[in-house]
């Protein structure tokens, strides 16, 4: 086991202006389970691969415990990677397979048999070892891949996506299956995933990155509670963060659409400019009761989930894009997006109806319209 340290790491692609990974700063501590997440392109999966050796480093340095493993080989870094491909041998049995790196590395074959039968009973293989990949499920191809890399006893697991090619149902319990699992070995783990649930449901701590750089990087309900930025507001929670472009006058008032919504005078009073987006999760709003004054919006779509439903609206203002959703860009200025409420279930709702929706005052989060910081 080992920390692991990014220090002012970037990399830039021979042809390319804007680095792929620009100046990350990150440290994942000595059994910790990191998870790095954020949408196509934004360098997690590149992260992953300088970490391990498959990428050069333009500039800074990546430490392994002790050793700076910058311009280390590969196989030198004591490190063990799960792709997402799985990437077995299809001409070698399941217990064969997982036991390859050890017979390479000279690993007498009693020790072999040995670690492959413990990793075998972990990851409930010990009936399949026999088998070639072609006869396992997904799940199962999966789950040698990981035992292949937990034989090894690396001093760092990393892991790229590796659940991206299963089933939804397969991948909620292989997940379960796999943060269980890192737990039990207490090995150093970098996870990489475009799944934010995944993230959020896997990592002792989850770095958000965007464009190449980390936003920010904390517990999930940390990121959850208090986003350091629009993006990472409108990026973290299922579904995402109403983010609302709005405006504030001198008395700290925040209007959206001309509608006031209720925030901390203080906070608001503290933005660099008359422009912010004030952020609502779906759990931050009610319906209005009668006579009751809050945000109009125009029901497009309920969805009833039995206890509970998420309504889909739009904001009456002529302003309101229908289009776009939750966490949308707002850098045009003045695009109202489509909302999205949670509510109590079964209440009859029907689309094209109109209603109040009342945001609670404590769970509104305010940005900053230029720079998309956070306030307060």
């Amino acid at each position: 086991m080992a920390q692991v340290r990014f220090e002012k790491a970037s990399l830039v692609y021979p042809g390319v202006a804007k680095p792929a990974v620009d100046e990350l700063d990150l440290t994942v501590e000595d059994g910790e389970l990191m998870v790095l997440v954020g949408p196509s392109g934004c360098g997690k999966s590149t992260s992953l691969r300088m970490l391990a050796g498959l990428e050069p480093v333009t500039s800074g340095t990546i430490s392994i415990g002790d050793l700076d493993v910058t311009d280390v080989a590969p196989k030198d870094r004591d490190i063990a990677m799960v792709f997402q491909n799985y990437a077995l041998y299809p001409h070698l049995s399941v217990g064969d397979n997982m036991a390859f790196a050890l017979k390479v590395a000279g690993v007498p074959k009693a020790e072999r048999r040995r670690r492959v039968r413990e990793a075998a009973e972990m990851l409930d293989l010990v009936e399949v070892l026999g088998r070639k990949p072609k006869a396992l499920s997904g799940g199962q191809r999966q789950r040698v891949a990981m035992g292949r890399a937990i034989v090894r006893q690396p001093q760092v697991f990393l892991m790229d996506e590796p659940l991206s090619n299963l089933d939804a149902k397969l991948r909620v319990s292989t997940r379960t299956q796999i943060a269980a699992l890192q737990r039990r070995l207490d090995v150093t783990t970098v996870y990489v995933t475009h799944d934010q649930v995944e993230a959020m449901t896997m990592g002792d701590r989850v770095a958000v990155l965007s464009g190449g750089r980390l936003q920010q990087v904390d517990t999930p309900l940390a990121l959850y509670d208090r986003p350091a930025n629009a993006f990472v507001a409108g990026f973290i929670g299922s579904p995402a963060m109403n983010l609302l472009s709005g405006t504030v006058d001198g008395s700290g008032v925040a209007r959206v659409d001309g509608v006031e919504i209720p925030v901390d005078r203080a906070v608001v009073a503290g933005a660099g400019s008359d422009r912010v987006t004030l952020g609502i999760r779906p759990e931050g709003w009610r319906i209005g009761g009668a006579g009751e004054t809050g945000f109009p919006v125009t029901v497009q779509v309920v969805e009833e989930l039995g206890a509970d439903a998420f309504l889909y609206a739009t904001p009456a203002g002529a302003a309101a894009d229908p289009t776009a959703g939750p966490g949308a860009d707002l850098s045009a200025g003045g695009v109202i997006p489509q909302v999205v409420a949670r509510i109590e279930g079964r209440i009859g709702l029907r689309p094209g109806q109109r209603v109040e929706l009342v945001a609670d005052p404590t769970a509104v989060h305010v940005f900053d319209g230029e720079s998309g910081l956070r306030l307060g």
